[in-house]
């Protein structure tokens, strides 16, 4: 047999600060929060804190946008491509926030994936695999586009997924959601997350629908 009995996961700021040559090996693997075969006599297969599928091609590299950006800022407004790169980097200000060392992708510009962001979480509690479409719409989003998310959650095999929207849901995508793993945020909300982490933006969905029409 040929299973693996012991796995973890670091950073590279993590990996740099540890003193290989009087690195205590138990202790290290504690702090970095290793999971192992609970005993060497009886040794059990344990499941890797990451499994990635190598390489996903979707992937892209990240862009800083919204440090660039200022109160004024209509997110209802802004390209739909910039509106992704911004919900990425608050997951990851949310991530890094409560301790996690989770990466957070955003994927190729293509509608064909169903997905925007990708997060991987190697916390063995409450990490995992998350997917997250962005969608700035001026409109109510419809139920159906939630019966995607979750299709493509259970296609990813992912712990979650996340829709977040610069306008609202409706009663029937709530209905949807109730007792599957899914999270539905909408305009406020997400605003609230935003100025949480130091940020004050605006959604205006009547300004945006003018401002959306002039740019066709």
């Amino acid at each position: 047999m040929n299973e693996i009995i012991g796995s973890l996961a670091a950073t590279r700021n993590e990996f740099a600060s540890i003193n290989i040559a009087h690195v205590d090996p138990k202790q290290c693997f504690r702090m970095l929060k290793g999971v192992a075969s609970p005993s060497f006599k009886e040794i059990s297969p344990i499941r890797p804190v990451l499994t990635f599928d190598t390489p996903d091609k979707r992937i892209v590299e990240g862009r800083n946008v919204v440090d660039e950006l200022d109160k004024t800022t209509n997110l209802a407004a802004l390209d739909w491509e910039d509106f992704e790169h911004v919900v990425r980097e608050l997951f990851a200000k949310m991530f890094t926030a409560r301790g996690s060392s989770a990466e957070v992708h955003v994927t190729r510009a293509s509608r064909d994936y169903g997905v925007d962001a990708l997060v991987h979480d190697p916390d063995p509690i409450h990490g995992g695999k998350f997917v997250i479409q962005a969608k700035r719409y001026v409109n109510k989003v419809e139920v159906s586009a939630v019966r995607d998310l979750y299709g493509t959650v259970q296609n990813e095999g992912a712990n979650r997924g996340f829709l977040v929207t610069t306008s609202s849901f409706g009663p029937d995508a709530h209905a949807f959601v109730k007792g599957k793993p899914l999270t539905l945020i909408d305009g406020p909300h997400l605003l609230q997350l935003l100025q949480d982490h130091g940020y004050g933006f605006r959604i205006n969905l009547e300004e945006a629908r003018k401002l959306l029409k002039e740019r066709e």
